[in-house]
This record gives C-alpha cells, sequence and structure tokens, in this order.
C-alpha cells in the first residue's frame, strides 16, 4: 500500500507541475480550479486529478441498549472521516477512456487504525459510436435502479444520498461498486444505462451471515448474474455521463429536469427457511423504481435557484427482508435492552415493501454572505412501507449547506430524526420510539 501512495503522490506532483507551467492561453483550466494534464494540444485527451474530504462532528442519540466495546452509552459525541476520496482518470485516445477512484469510508475513532487506501472504482471504456453507445467493464458503478444508486457524493444535496437506493451496498458489492460489463450513452434527450454484474461473495460481506433464517437474506451459495439499468429522460439541459456519477445539486449552474426509471433483478439471490425449518426457499431479487429530478436558477443574475428530487420504489427482496443502516456507526453493539434497529444510529432502512422519497432545497442569492459564500437550507424525508413491520418506518432531515466556495468548500449542519422499532405483546414491530442525531460535515474538495 505504501508503493501506492508514493505513486499517486508522485503522479500528483507531475501533474501539479505541468499545470503551473501553463500558459496564459490556458488560463481557463486555472480559473475552473482544475489538476489536469492535457495529452494532446487541443485537450480533447487528458489526465484528470481530483481530492475530496468529509470531516463529521456528530452527536447521536443512540439506539436503547447501544453499547461502545462493552459500555452503556446513551449519548455519543464523535468525530470521523465519513468519506476520503482521490480520483484519476482521463480520456486516452478519442475511443479509450479510463476510470479510477481510491479512498475509504467510515474511518472513525473506534476504526482499526492504519487504515489503507483501497480502489472504490477501476474500470476501462470503449467509445463504439460518439455520444450513443460505450461499452466498459471493471468495479464500476454504473448501477441501476435510480438515480442515487450512483451518487456523486461532492455535490450531495443532503448531508447523505438515499441510501436506500444502494440496494446491495457493501453486501454482495464494494460500496455500491460492482464486477461489471456495462453499456452507457445519450440517444437524443434519453439518457441509458444498463449493467451485468458478478454479485461478491457473501462469506466476505460484514453486513450478512451466511446462516438461514426465516426471513429472506442474501443467499450464500454461487450466483447468477445480476442485471440492472437506469434510463431518464432530459427534458432541458444534458447532463454529464463521462462517469456514473449523478449530481445532488448543480447550484443555479444548469436548468434540469429529468424524469427517470430503472430496475435491478438477479435469480436466486434470496433464501430464508421453509415453515418446516428444513427445506431452503430461493427467491428472486426484483426492484423497480421512477424518479424526478429538478434543479433550475430563479434569477441567473443573483444565482439563486430551487432543487427538489422525488422517488418511488417497488422492491421485493424475498420474505419480511428489512436491513438496517448506520453510516459510521458509533456504536459497537447492543445489550438486553436493544431494539430491532441495533447499536448506534441504525435504523430499518431497506427491505421488501414500498419505498418513497423526496427532498428540496432553495438556494441564496450568489453572494448572500459577500465574500464567504452563500446558503443552502434544505429538507428531505424516506417514508418505507415494509411487510415486515406494522407501522409505516418514517425518516426525516433537515439541514442548512454554508457554500463557502460552492461545493469546494462546504459546511454543512443536518439533523436527521429516525424512528425506533420494537415487538409488542402481539408479536408485530411498531414503531415506538424517536431518536434524533446532529452532524456537523465540513467538505474540502478539488
Amino acid at each position: 500500500m505504501k508503493y501506492v501512495n508514493l505513486l499517486l503522490g508522485i503522479l500528483f506532483l507531475n501533474l501539479f507541475a505541468a499545470n503551473a507551467q501553463s500558459d496564459h492561453q490556458e488560463s481557463a483550466i486555472k480559473d475552473k480550479k482544475e489538476l489536469r494534464f492535457k495529452l494532446n494540444q487541443d485537450g480533447s485527451h487528458y489526465v484528470k486529478g481530483t481530492f475530496l474530504v468529509q470531516t463529521w462532528l456528530r452527536y447521536t442519540q443512540a439506539n436503547p441498549g447501544s453499547e461502545v466495546f462493552g459500555t452503556a452509552d446513551a449519548h455519543i459525541l464523535d468525530i470521523g472521516l465519513r468519506r476520503t476520496r482521490l480520483q484519476l482518470f482521463g480520456q486516452l485516445t478519442d475511443r479509450v477512456f479510463f476510470y479510477t477512484q481510491f479512498g475509504q469510508n467510515n474511518l472513525s475513532y473506534k476504526s482499526s487504525r492504519k487504515q489503507g487506501l483501497f480502489f472504490h472504482d477501476a474500470l476501462g471504456e470503449f467509445k463504439v459510436v460518439n455520444e450513443k453507445l460505450s461499452i466498459g467493464s471493471g468495479l464500476t458503478g454504473w448501477n441501476g435502479v435510480s438515480r442515487f444508486s450512483s451518487p456523486s457524493i461532492g455535490s450531495l444535496l443532503t448531508l447523505d444520498a438515499p441510501l436506500y437506493q444502494q440496494a446491495t451496498n457493501d453486501v454482495n458489492d464494494q460500496f455500491v461498486r460492482k464486477f461489471s460489463v456495462y453499456a452507457k450513452g445519450q440517444l437524443g434527450k434519453l439518457d441509458y444505462r444498463l449493467a451485468v454484474s458478478k454479485p461478491m461473495a457473501i462469506q466476505n460481506s460484514s453486513v450478512q451471515g451466511t446462516g438461514l433464517g426465516e426471513n429472506a437474506t442474501f443467499s450464500a451459495e454461487p450466483t447468477y448474474a445480476q442485471v440492472h439499468g437506469y434510463f431518464k429522460y432530459m427534458f432541458w439541459d444534458k447532463e454529464s455521463n463521462t462517469t456514473p456519477y449523478q449530481a445532488g445539486s448543480y447550484l443555479g449552474s444548469k436548468r434540469v429536469f429529468n424524469i427517470g426509471a430503472g430496475f435491478m433483478s438477479q435469480k436466486d439471490a434470496m433464501w430464508h427457511e421453509a415453515e418446516n425449518g428444513m427445506d431452503t426457499v430461493k427467491s428472486n431479487l426484483s426492484l423497480l423504481a421512477v424518479d424526478l429530478f429538478y434543479d433550475k436558477p430563479i434569477n441567473t443574475i443573483k444565482g439563486n435557484a430551487v432543487s427538489a428530487y422525488a422517488s418511488f420504489s417497488s422492491n421485493d427482496y424475498g420474505k419480511n427482508y428489512v436491513r438496517n443502516i448506520g453510516p459510521m456507526n458509533p456504536a459497537t453493539s447492543t445489550n438486553a435492552r436493544g431494539t430491532f434497529n441495533g447499536a448506534g444510529n441504525a435504523f430499518p432502512t431497506i427491505g421488501t415493501g414500498n419505498t418513497f422519497y423526496g427532498q428540496l432545497a432553495y438556494l441564496f442569492q450568489r453572494e448572500l454572505l459577500g465574500n464567504a459564500g452563500t446558503l443552502q437550507p434544505y429538507i428531505s424525508s424516506q417514508y418505507a412501507d415494509f411487510d415486515l413491520f406494522s407501522d409505516p418506518m418514517v425518516m426525516y432531515d433537515a439541514g442548512l449547506n454554508w457554500l463557502i466556495d460552492g461545493n469546494r468548500a462546504k459546511l454543512s449542519l443536518n439533523y436527521q430524526s429516525r424512528p425506533i422499532f420494537t415487538m409488542d405483546t402481539d408479536g408485530n414491530y411498531i414503531s415506538s420510539d424517536r431518536k434524533g442525531m446532529m452532524v456537523m460535515q465540513f467538505q474540502v474538495a478539488l
């Protein structure tokens, strides 16, 4: 790993040196604050580097029974690196493109120390027909189902993407990246992506074990291919599809209105015990979604804008499947007072049933705070009707982005309210309480 870090350092220094030697005719690149090295005279062949870090300072009302290394803790303060990223990608010839991304997620006070960077993405792509069709393969985020199945983390509107859309995150993929062969392109106003993926082994998943239970989990047997795709019709401005990651907000720089639809399917992906306790029942993974994305400047001179997103998903993960997710969970376990949610900040996020999600934001004028930037308040909510529960799952966020230098330097304050699920005397899972989490995030990106 130290050789990989050394190689990255040398490469980025070389890119910086190349930019430093650019003449005045290349000032546009400097104005964009890009780390970019031209491979030909007109810049159509290039290599580009980026960097991002998101630091969280957080207070969590922990779920009932939460413990940190065996000690009960109901109120947890922590600091951590939610995400760190290094990207290196480029157009090597008219037809050949490559993309790599290194980094790590969720490095906190309770993490193993001296963790190394790992590949998030590593792919090669060949342009078959200009704009209309490119084919690629590798470890990639060209995923289906919904817009934020492949979120651009540097431009997220809210503190986190709607994590339920990352349907198999770390179960049989690597932080939503999959070993895939994919096709993507734009046919006029229609943008499409289709992929066939080989699911990763459940035996190496940190999310679930290999045992069977009365409710469905992902099968630990050798798997069939996973097929997924996403299509969106772009009524106004076209969005870039250079990389798979889709923007959360354009901060008034584009006029975008899209309607999208997607799917994911895998034969015999799930299993559970039959009622006799002896046989195994297998079922298919079948996910469908439709969504709408709206991002429009109100006054192009002032720079104020509105951003909105809405999605509906119909998800079949098999019998009564529900998964709790707690981003960068500050707790390690639960005691006898534990609930269905598990430890820390986790709550039921993904499951068999229908899910609605929406987010809305208003961007104030460009220089609301003078040289200190501007503000962007937002709200979001997830409503899920999971088959396992008697009550709906309702989570909501409210927050404020202080855009010091757009998304390059951004300070965000976010409050999240999540439900606690317990079993009543009749054996039904009900929403019995709520807990909150307050996060301050500082993002620096290049």
